[in-house]
């Protein structure tokens, strides 16, 4: 079993596919759906309202209360969840919090808002598929990330809004008997927004985590500040901390948009591991992923993963902004190639932007945005990382 176990999670996490033994090989894993007709996934005990006669098909989440859509003992895995709701409002996907505890640890691995958590956030949907979560036509939310537990897996769904939620569909799918070795780590996901990030300072996509374990990704959302009016908001580069590192990251790219894959801004796509399923100028709404499975990215001490909070326009632009008073800070002016790329906070002393002697180009600025992430990762333990989840204020702002 924990063969079987090992090549399902080795083929998932590194994009590869199952050989045709992998499928048709037996493995005594015993396969259970917790739904609302068999909500302790119990051997021959599914389907018993109405004389099997689809009686108990969804749940009612009524306002301040909580569902658990799993409480399952012993060793397995979940493999699959697919949730639908009767109210998908940018509100309620951002009221509902979703809680995964295994192993009996009384913190949450998972605390994070429902419709964050599958993407794309922002409380928005839109038909999507990429290779850990999905919604096929925009009103569903399934991811296959798998999340081993070796005595306990309990998911909870609370519904932290005013409003009753009518109608909650799910099916949670997970195997029993699933041997786990010590390499078997924990799956985790943390929630965080800053509604306006502080000037040359980098939002923390994931804050400082210790343990031994892996980065899997993270999805991003980004409200832009009016202020910047059409600027670029995407040039921030993204920064790994790894184990020892201290001022300096050891994985580090080189902007927004490069880091999901493309270049040169950022339009819809969705691929498998990097996509971006919001790219809404006149709204000012940005969702973007990217997922490190075929590049994984795993630590012995400590982890810790940032996004600089910066932006880019042509020279003319960037001294207009100056000019009406926006909370900006020029970085780099590029003139054209390398040899005429201007680095601007080396200067000593510092030299402004409308400096005769700087030449015209594009300028890389720091700028402040609304910036929330979902990130995922795996741990050597159960229990979450001690940072609750914000307040429902906090978490709706801006999106109604």
């Amino acid at each position: 079993m924990a063969k079987a176990l090992t090549a399902f999670v080795l083929c998932l996490l590194t994009g590869t596919s199952m050989s045709a033994q992998d499928l048709f090989h037996y493995q005594p894993a015993g396969p259970r759906w917790a739904s609302p007709e068999n909500p302790a996934g119990q051997r021959g005990a599914g389907g018993r309202e109405n004389r099997g006669g689809k009686g108990h098909p969804f749940d009612t989440l009524r306002a301040g209360q909580s569902l658990t859509l799993a409480d399952v003992s012993g060793s397995g895995v979940i493999r699959r969840i697919w949730i639908t709701i009767s109210d998908r409002s940018p509100r309620m996907l951002r009221a509902l919090r979703l809680e995964m505890f295994w192993d009996g640890a009384a913190r949450p691995a998972v605390s994070v808002p429902f419709g964050d958590f599958f993407g794309p956030g922002l409380g928005q949907t839109t038909a999507f598929e990429n290779a850990l979560f999905s919604s096929p036509e925009g009103r569903s939310f399934n991811t296959v990330v798998p999340m081993p537990f070796r005595t306990q897996a309990r998911i909870v769904l609370t519904n932290d809004s005013d409003k009753t939620l009518d109608r909650v569909y799910f099916d949670v799918d997970y195997t029993l008997g699933d041997a786990h070795d010590d390499g078997t780590l924990y799956f985790h996901a943390l929630w965080r927004r800053t509604a306006q990030t502080t000037l040359g300072e980098d939002f923390e996509v994931l804050p400082a985590v210790e343990g031994r374990g892996r980065y899997l990704g993270a999805s991003l959302g980004v409200i832009t500040d009016p202020a910047y009016l059409e600027t670029w908001w995407g040039e921030g580069e993204v920064k790994i901390f790894l184990d020892g590192d201290t001022a300096h990251p050891t994985l580090v790219g080189t902007g927004t948009e490069d880091y999901i894959g493309t270049g040169w801004g950022q339009g819809v796509y969705v691929h498998r591991y990097q996509g971006a399923p919001v790219a809404d100028k006149e709204k000012r709404l940005w969702a973007f992923y990217r997922f490190h499975v075929p590049d994984p990215i795993f630590f012995g001490e400590r982890c810790r993963v940032a996004l600089q909070q910066m932006g880019g326009a042509p020279k003319a632009e960037v001294l207009a902004l100056q000019k009406a008073g926006v909370a900006l800070t020029p970085v780099t002016i590029d003139a054209g190639d390398r040899d005429r790329f201007i680095l601007l906070l080396d200067r000593t002393p510092p030299v402004a932007l409308e400096d005769p002697s700087l030449p015209d180009g594009w300028v890389n600025f720091y700028r402040r945005d609304d910036v929330t992430a979902t990130a995922y990762f795996y741990l050597d333990r159960p229990g979450g990382t001690g940072q609750p989840l914000p307040p429902l204020a906090a978490r709706v702002a801006a999106l109604e």
